[in-house]
């Protein structure tokens, strides 16, 4: 079985600060199986099926001994969901409440699934879920019991055939321990709710250059960069964009977040903090990116390797930019 675990940090713990908590949580539960991969800001699957043979436990007794572990030493909560594979413990985890694991067994998940709207199924989106209902497939039993051909002819071959096989509770996806992040975010809240734009953007600056030197320091670059808003009525907007191509250079990431900022349009908002995330991590080593003969954009990225070597060395306020030593 595999579990899908959300971890229930405090609500005032900041996104930056919640991935920090993660990797003891996750600790946690490598005792209980060395098969666990993390899902930040909050979340982990642990693969469980060689620690039932090893304690001679099922599931979700070694979902509570997560979840005692949890309280007891980190003074955590979680959720968890247990399925045969990812996607329906993922599903069940949504369902589950604190105290209590949700238990999808191999027998139990066509009629877990049944009834589900076909939305909630991985891989597919608002744009495919229109498609499948306007054809009447618009639960997942009703997709389930549909021919494999008939999808296909209406996703196409390849997404057809996950997609049908998703509704029949078949999930080819593997618990990967110690992979790479798919994310990371950095977050700041104003000592007051910031009014001024100039502000904001020395705040998005900053965690633009947070996020670039993480991610330079693990040799990953991101895909896309999602801006959120706090507001002081605790509201909140959220904005994503796609960069033109993968990147970790905090020029490219802090003129997206301005664009982001500026797509807004805020007028004298009332502004309490904001969140940076950057998205669709990958290894370095596998990005393609454009080479250009731009002499100021090779030193720039000259400098910013200096720059990482002296922060690595005398700590990440040794070099900043000057709007922000000022």
């Amino acid at each position: 079985m595999i579990l899908s675990v959300r971890f229930l940090l405090a609500p005032t713990l900041e996104t930056a600060g919640a991935e920090a908590a993660l990797p003891a949580l996750l600790a946690l539960a490598e005792d209980i199986s060395p098969v666990v991969q993390a899902l930040p800001p909050d979340g982990a699957l642990v693969d469980v099926r060689g620690a039932e043979r090893y304690f001679g436990r099922d599931a979700a007794q070694l979902a509570a001994l997560l979840r005692v572990r949890a309280l007891a030493h980190c003074g955590v909560d979680c959720v968890i969901g247990a399925g045969p594979v990812p996607m329906l413990a993922r599903m069940a985890a949504r369902e589950a409440v604190p105290g209590r694991t949700l238990v999808v067994s191999e027998e139990e998940s066509a009629a877990f699934l049944a009834a589900k709207p076909v939305a909630v199924l991985d891989g597919v989106g608002p744009v495919t879920a229109r498609t499948l209902c306007a054809y009447g497939l618009d639960s997942v039993g009703r997709l389930a019991g549909a021919p494999l051909a008939v999808v296909q002819r209406i996703l196409g071959a390849r997404a057809g055939r996950e997609v049908w096989e998703r509704a029949r509770g078949i999930d080819r996806t593997a618990v990967v321990p110690n992979a790479l992040s798919r994310s990371m975010a950095a977050e700041r809240t104003f000592g007051i709710d910031e009014l001024e734009r100039a502000e904001h953007r020395r705040a998005l600056l900053s965690l633009a250059g947070e996020l670039g030197a993480r991610m330079r320091g693990e040799r990953q670059v991101c895909g896309s960069l999602t801006l959120t808003v706090r507001y002081a009525d605790r509201s909140t907007t959220t904005r994503t964009r796609t960069l033109r191509e993968p990147t970790a250079h905090s020029a490219a990431l802090a003129g997206t977040a301005y664009a982001l900022h500026a797509a807004l349009g805020l007028q004298r908002a009332r502004v309490r903090g904001l969140t940076l995330r950057a998205e669709g991590l990958t290894a370095a080593e596998r990005a393609a990116w454009q080479l250009t003969f731009d002499p100021a954009d090779d030193r720039a990225r000259r400098i910013e390797e200096v720059a990482d070597r002296a922060r690595a060395k005398f700590g990440p306020h040794a070099v900043l930019p000057g709007s922000l030593a000022a």
